[in-house]
């Protein structure tokens, strides 16, 4: 009996171990507290952020502030904010054309910002719920997602002005640029599909199903791996793609909503931050995932990291009453 009782506990512990994840241990913690550093304005919900390495900063929507928040990473200082965005969601900073695009749902427009003024130079529309933005160097194009549903907005660059609006077939999550292929990719969550566009012709060009996904909505990607990372809002869910066949390679938990994602480049080590408050980590081995570890902090939903000096960086509507923006170093993998 006692052996039969030993072979079903080594059973059971089997079978459980194969519904968790594989972690990897680290030798210190997975995110260190450097510093709390106040921002401008009320305690209310941030959004995206966009890292520029050539001018050293740091844009963050403040989003029920509705203004952008300028951040000096060098000398860790606000360096200004940018007001009267209402409801600013998604935010990107383009050094090529020395342009920062923010996504205003409240005059259902783009705000083209002058990098060097910080002050807006002009708005393009219309666009029903602006969110993600995308960068495609090679034609100068600005791609905006409709979380509403309206479709793909194109800007051209060098002119700020509207160029075509793609029909996508339902609501858009994130927007990213894929360096290796040259494409736009779109999450539409309501369709559970992620959507390529060709920005020389601005054309649909592929529409990939991800069997397991609910609600896509944000994505980054590692370009040199060809791997794409998915975050699903309905089942907090990660889904990695491998982008050569689009073919679902592994499926992870996160926190619950997750929203913004983060890649290191370098690290490998991918951020995942969540409305729950969790921030998941995972490093990239052998082009899988292996999960590191968590931190929770309320309102940690969005999150980036400097890929030049692997520091990470989460806006917080409310620590003790005020915002500040979190400053976080890892340890290398």
């Amino acid at each position: 009996m006692r052996n039969l009782c030993t072979l079903a506990a080594l059973a059971c512990l089997f079978l459980g171990a194969g519904t968790r994840q594989a972690t990897h241990r680290p030798t210190a913690p997975v995110l260190q507290r450097v510093a709390d550093i106040p921002l401008p304005g009320p305690s209310l919900r941030f959004d995206y952020q966009s890292i520029d390495t050539t001018a050293g900063r740091l844009y963050v929507s403040h989003m029920d502030a509705s203004e952008l928040v300028v951040f000096d990473l060098g000398g860790r200082r606000v360096e200004g904010t940018i007001p009267h965005l209402p409801r600013v969601t998604g935010v990107w900073a383009v050094p090529a054309l020395g342009e920062v695009f923010a996504s205003v749902p409240g005059k259902h427009s783009v705000a083209v910002i002058d990098a060097r003024t910080l002050r807006v130079k002009a708005w393009v529309g219309k666009i029903g719920f602006p969110d993600g933005i995308a960068y495609a160097p090679g034609v100068n194009k600005i791609y905006v997602s409709d979380e509403s549903g309206g479709g793909e907005l194109v800007i051209d660059g060098p002119t700020n002005r509207r160029v075509t609006t793609i029909p996508l077939g339902g609501e858009a999550g994130n927007t990213i640029y894929d360096p290796g292929s040259g494409r736009i990719l779109v999450a539409v969550q309501t369709l559970n599909e992620v959507i390529e566009i060709d920005p020389c012709t601005d054309r649909v060009t592929a529409r990939h199903e991800l069997k397991g996904a609910s609600n896509p909505h944000g994505m980054t990607l590692d370009a040199v791996g060809r791997l794409l990372f998915v975050a699903n809002e309905g089942n907090a869910r990660l889904l990695t793609v491998d982008m050569r066949t689009m073919d679902i390679i592994q499926t992870q938990r996160v926190g619950e909503e997750p929203d913004v994602l983060a890649f290191d480049p370098s690290w490998r080590r991918l951020y995942v931050a969540s409305e729950s408050g969790e921030v998941s980590v995972f490093v990239e081995e052998h082009d899988r995932l292996v999960y590191e570890g968590r931190v929770n902090i309320p309102h940690a939903h969005t999150v980036s990291v400097d890929p030049r000096s692997h520091v990470v960086y989460l806006p917080l509507q409310n620590m003790h009453g005020r915002p500040v923006l979190r400053i976080m170093s890892a340890h290398e993998p």
